[in-house]
């Protein structure tokens, strides 16, 4: 935990990268700039009892070394090659999955390449099929809860998860890093991958972003609000999407003999980043500010998701006013979700409608209580500390 590692933090995901690299032979970890995922990768380099190598595709000397990238890598199949911004070069896929089947013919299955990428599955999957069976997707977020000592949960909500910003000696400094952070991402890091507006135009756009966090999306207000045209603006929030800054949460359907909200949800996935754009500077700032519910529900959102991987998100509103923050859903099973920001929470008639029409298994309610309890129609109230525990089961 934090307090035994000053300069680091135990990942969660650590153990599965390593289950996963003695299955495949090419494991990739994606998930955003800056969230800990070389100092990760360097951690199980070193743990594994093999030699390896390190090579940061954005580096133009480690990435001249892949101009005969079959004759460079062909040497090391007894080692873990780590390739670092793996979306800068996906030509490489073809050439490394013609390397990993010629392993496997001398009997190297697994545990060849970690790759790290800053851009989600869907933008590496039209590359990357070239190495279907033969590779593993994982993600990690910046920190979660169950990744830090219980009594620095408030701090993780008003800075966010990036460790930079949550590890930051000041809450000064921790807001110098999200604003440079910010600059960074839209300037440089989204053009890498497409090509995109002016800077005050992009930042502009993921401002008014932050303005909607935890509405229903209206697109028609991002085009009244820029110079964009809708489609470019459409193209954008895709990009912000698949680059993990934003979550856009789909709404979820049954027939159940109402009008359904049918549009997303859209939320900035790191609650730091969102109090930056919303130029929230500190706790105390952020106990007054009318985006707090807003905040702590997306902040908790992001929470719940990274516990229970396997299950599909989704929320449930209705044209009367029946609405679910959180429906998580495996196969027939649903779990529903409500997010209060207050330490004694008052459940409303469309929250008992909405549990109702859902039929879900169990319901919880996630506020900032101290206590974990169960009322007598079924509910269960919790905080974020014991969140892990209660949710177990459903792992």
């Amino acid at each position: 935990m934090l307090d035994k590692q000053m300069h680091g933090v135990d990942r969660n995901l650590k153990s599965k990268i390593l289950e996963l690299l003695e299955s495949f032979p090419a494991v990739a970890l994606l998930g955003p700039r800056q969230c800990g995922k070389t100092t990760l990768a360097l951690e199980i380099a070193e743990q594994r009892n093999k030699p390896s190598i390190y090579l940061d595709l954005e580096r133009s000397r480690d990435l001249t070394k892949l101009d005969d990238c079959v004759g460079y890598l062909d040497p090391l199949e007894d080692q873990l090659v780590v390739l670092d911004e793996v979306q800068t070069r996906p030509a490489l896929f073809p050439e490394i999955r013609g390397l990993i089947d010629s392993g496997r013919r001398k009997g190297i299955k697994s545990g060849r390449f970690l790759f790290l990428g800053s851009a989600s599955y869907e933008l590496l999957r039209q590359s990357g099929e070239s190495l279907a069976g033969r590779i593993a997707y994982l993600e990690l977020t910046p920190f979660r809860h169950n990744e830090i000592n219980a009594d620095k949960i408030d701090r993780l909500w008003n800075r966010g998860g990036f460790p930079d910003s949550f590890l930051a000696p000041s809450e000064k400094s921790s807001r110098e890093w999200r604003r440079n952070f910010i600059d960074t991402y839209l300037a440089k890091d989204l053009g890498l991958l497409q090509k995109v507006g002016p800077l005050p135009a992009m930042r502009d756009l993921l401002q008014m972003t932050a303005h909607l966090h935890g509405q229903v999306l209206n697109v028609a207000q991002l085009v009244q609000s820029h110079e964009f045209t809708r489609a470019a603006i459409n193209t954008y929030l895709d990009l912000f999407e698949q680059t993990f800054i934003i979550r856009r949460l789909k709404p979820y359907f049954t027939n159940v003999g109402k009008r359904l909200t049918k549009r997303p949800k859209i939320y900035l996935r790191d609650s730091g980043l969102l109090h930056q754009l919303l130029g929230i500077e500190d706790e105390d700032t952020l106990r007054g500010h009318p985006a707090r519910g807003a905040s702590w529900e997306g902040f908790i959102i992001e929470q719940i998701i990274s516990l229970l991987p396997d299950w599909e998100p989704s929320y449930y509103r209705t044209s009367n006013g029946a609405e679910l923050d959180l429906l998580m859903t495996r196969g027939t099973k649903r779990l529903a979700f409500e997010i209060k920001a207050s330490v004694a929470p008052s459940l409303t008639k469309g929250f008992h409608t909405a549990r109702a029409d859902v039929k879900a298994e169990k319901v919880f309610v996630v506020s900032r209580t101290d206590e974990t309890w169960k009322t007598a129609d079924g509910v269960t109230h919790t905080f974020l500390a014991d969140l892990e525990e209660v949710l177990s089961e459903f792992q």
